[in-house]
């Protein structure tokens, strides 16, 4: 199914169970370090994926809670040989998210008892026709009270998946966006910079305050030549206390 009819059956579902659904507000809990039965759940739940690769593991090391859910879908979708499916699935729910006041309502309200939440979860998904995979990690999601965190670890599961592709996200910030043959020849060079073997994939950002110039981000890495740093290290140079007995 397309990923705008796939949106479409999850928002219509929501709907329906409209009932279902508590509707009070509470405010969003601090994002604290997992418990030992949550980081339980989320191992056995990482293992339960029937296997079918010899040796799967985590193309990248990701900490924190985020990190711990997002390593844990990749290795259940891999050992399955479903991430592309649950990668779709995943972005399907943010988009739903996004889309339907009620599904962010019910994700981020913790005062929802955790039974309603992993009953919800569960229905609704396989209404949806959604793989075990993602609705079982929905299910602990929503048994551990994380579900407001969804978009975040969906972000960081696309960030595992690229690296087992071998795919390199690049942000480049600018005033405006790059013209195309701008942004082929960066494309070109920032391959160069990474390597053979690698695919590089650029995001562009727009961020006036920049005043110029470009900012590049690429893993743990930073290249800023805008002009608003520029500026600022000159600001810092002509404050700096001249020392006369030099000349």
């Amino acid at each position: 199914m397309a990923l705008s009819g796939r949106v479409r059956s999850v928002l219509s579902i929501i709907s329906r169970a409209d009932s279902a659904l508590s509707h009070r507000s509470i405010s969003d809990r601090t994002l604290a370090n997992p418990n030992p039965l949550v980081s339980q759940c989320l191992r056995a739940f990482a293992s339960q994926a029937k296997t079918t690769s010899a040796d799967v593991k985590v193309p990248l090391s990701l900490f924190g809670v985020t990190g711990n859910y997002a390593s844990a879908l990749f290795l259940a979708a891999a050992k399955a040989n479903e991430l592309d499916r649950v990668e779709s699935e995943i972005l399907d729910v943010i988009e739903a998210s996004k889309r339907s006041s009620l599904f962010s309502q019910f994700i981020r309200d913790l005062s929802v008892p955790r039974e309603t939440r992993v009953k919800a979860v569960t229905e609704l998904f396989s209404q949806a026709g959604f793989s075990d995979i993602t609705k079982n990690f929905l299910a602990v999601m929503a048994d551990n009270g994380r579900l407001q965190f969804l978009e975040r670890i969906g972000k960081r599961f696309i960030d595992l998946i690229m690296a087992h592709k071998g795919q390199v996200k690049v942000l480049v910030t600018t005033v405006i966006p790059l013209p195309a043959e701008e942004e082929k020849e960066l494309k070109l060079t920032l391959q160069d910079i990474i390597g053979q073997g690698k695919t590089v994939t650029v995001e562009q950002k727009i961020d006036p305050s920049i005043m110029g110039g470009l900012v590049v981000e690429f893993g743990q890495k930073v290249l800023d030549m805008s002009i608003r740093t520029r500026a600022k290290q000159m600001e810092r140079f002509l404050r700096e206390p001249i020392n006369f007995e030099n000349f």
